[in-house]
């Protein structure tokens, strides 16, 4: 009878064990930049807190076009940890209202999580 509680406790420890995942909590998931002169190079850092149980890896990202670059830790964030990711938006031949989703691929629980930032950018004159 004890072999067998003892086989049932591990048993139900592992299997907690398998359930658990990462998961991203961000601050703030929308970033509005102010009015912008076109050729302005603006960068912003989205903080997140692993929320989850597990470590958490952001394996690569999506954006519209080569205007956006993303910056991520390339080493797992433990439950608890606090990090950022650094979006950065080239203004240059972008006009008027821009409204950009970055989409992070990692190992959470919702496998694709997305940022999103906005920007009014007011041309050059000689357009």
């Amino acid at each position: 009878m004890k072999l067998f509680f003892t086989i049932l406790l591990i048993t139900l420890s592992s299997a907690s064990g398998f359930g658990q995942q990462a998961e991203f909590s961000f601050i703030k998931s929308v970033h509005k930049f102010p009015k912008t002169k076109e050729g302005a190079v603006l960068s912003h850092y989205y903080v997140f807190k692993n929320t989850g149980k597990a470590p958490l890896t952001i394996t690569s990202f999506s954006v519209e076009c080569s205007c956006t670059e993303v910056s991520f830790p390339s080493y797992p964030i433990a439950p608890g940890q606090i990090d950022s990711v650094k979006v950065t938006f080239n203004t240059q031949g972008k006009y008027y209202s821009q409204e950009r989703p970055v989409i992070l691929t990692s190992n959470a629980r919702k496998k694709e999580t997305t940022i999103l930032f906005k920007v009014f950018v007011e041309p050059k004159k000689d357009k």
